[in-house]
């Protein structure tokens, strides 16, 4: 039966569920579509249709295996293509249209599973586990579970990387057990926009602190990866990342996010009333036309404040015009260019995936979650529109 006709058939059983049952129906409707993508890429895989005969087949069909996964529709249970007759030199089948999209969720049941198994867990951290599983899980279990996983991140973080004109830097700090104490350690990110204008997880990277050591093993490994090309770093002024980016990234120009500096500048503002004002005036520099007009609005700013809050005047004067280097690029890029918010939001996925675990056991677990969140983000980066027109002009 052609693909187009299985589609339809599909698609009109799921409607007839849906429409008979509302969203109650939802977990039904999915395992239909799920089940019959999954037929369609075995036969696309093999190179022919179920009892189909041509010269590119490359195996047989070999039934179904029952599965039972947690989706946030309810439970599915779906029945997963098998195949037999490969060579020793083909890769083994197994459906693409179920993988994506539940890396990150098994992460998550194996990092609150593995803190259950090496009893570091408080009851709420038991009764997800419990809820997510559906199981209980013995420490035999999560291992042969946590090999396999861990294995397909690594090959993930480490694949090769290419030219990437614009990359971004950031980090946020998640609770990891080490030593009988709970510390915070860093999760450094990257991301980049490549030529064609679309967003790319670089790396990622699981560290002590920010210090300087860590970010440029970090940037080291990103380069070795095969990353250049860069025609502008975004990032914070954290101290580390600063002279670790100086060091191995020599050359390349350096917009400092004006979303921090912002933050930044409020530290510097000597009454709360003032606050306001000074974001306004901060605005004004950064919404200028061009770079010339924004160092006369900056100057007009810290020549009206160098009375009345001198230690803010001195402040803006030494460190907004870091803020400024995305004017020497085109006009139509620099909304998306001159803060690291496409970062901030990425963090705001991985804090709400990481919250539930509260306190990870080891950063191992910690690495092995926020890489299957970021892994699955790129994924839907890779087909996403495109983030970013690359010419001079629109």
């Amino acid at each position: 039966m052609p693909h187009h006709e299985t589609d339809s058939r599909t698609l009109g059983r799921a409607l007839e569920i849906l429409t008979e049952n509302g969203m109650d129906g939802m977990a039904k409707a999915l395992e239909i579509v799920f089940n019959t993508a999954m037929q369609i890429e075995r036969g696309e895989f093999l190179g022919a249709g179920p009892f189909e005969r041509t010269d590119d087949r490359i195996g047989h069909a070999n039934g179904f295996k029952p599965r039972r996964i947690q989706t946030r529709a309810g439970a599915l249970d779906l029945s997963i293509p098998q195949v037999r007759g490969l060579d020793d030199s083909q890769a083994g089948f197994y459906p693409r249209s179920l993988e994506r999209g539940v890396r990150s969720e098994r992460a998550l049941k194996l990092a609150l599973a593995e803190m259950y198994v090496q009893g570091v867990s408080t009851r709420k951290v038991m009764a997800i586990t419990e809820k997510l599983c559906g199981f209980e899980v013995s420490s035999t279990q999560v291992s042969r579970a946590m090999q396999g996983l861990d294995t397909e991140l690594r090959t993930w973080r480490e694949r090769p990387l290419g030219e990437m004109p614009y990359l971004i830097l950031d980090a946020r700090y998640e609770k990891v057990r080490q030593s009988g104490a709970v510390i915070d350690c860093a999760v450094l990110i990257a991301i980049g926009i490549t030529p064609e204008g679309k967003r790319s997880i670089l790396g990622v990277s699981v560290s002590l602190s920010e210090a300087e050591v860590h970010w440029r093993q970090f940037l080291a490994s990103l380069r070795q990866r095969g990353l250049h090309g860069m025609r502008l770093v975004i990032s914070d002024d954290h101290a580390g990342l600063k002279a670790a980016r100086q060091a191995e990234l020599t050359g390349v120009p350096w917009q400092r996010c004006q979303f921090h500096l912002q933050r930044n500048a409020s530290a510097h503002v000597p009454k709360i009333a003032m606050r306001r004002e000074v974001a306004r005036a901060l605005r004004s520099i950064f919404n200028a036309p061009d770079r010339d007009e924004a160092r006369r609005h900056m100057q007009l700013v810290v020549e009206s404040y160098r009375k009345s809050a001198p230690k803010l005047a001195a402040w803006i004067d030494d460190n907004v015009a870091e803020g400024l280097t995305i004017f020497g690029f085109p006009e139509h890029q620099r909304r998306n260019l001159r803060t690291t918010n496409l970062l901030e939001n990425l963090n705001r996925e991985v804090r709400r995936r990481t919250r539930v675990a509260t306190i990870f056991p080891n950063d191992a677990s910690l690495l092995r979650l926020v890489s299957a969140v970021l892994a699955e983000v790129s994924d839907g980066w890779e087909t996403d529109r495109i983030y970013l027109a690359m010419g001079e002009e629109r």
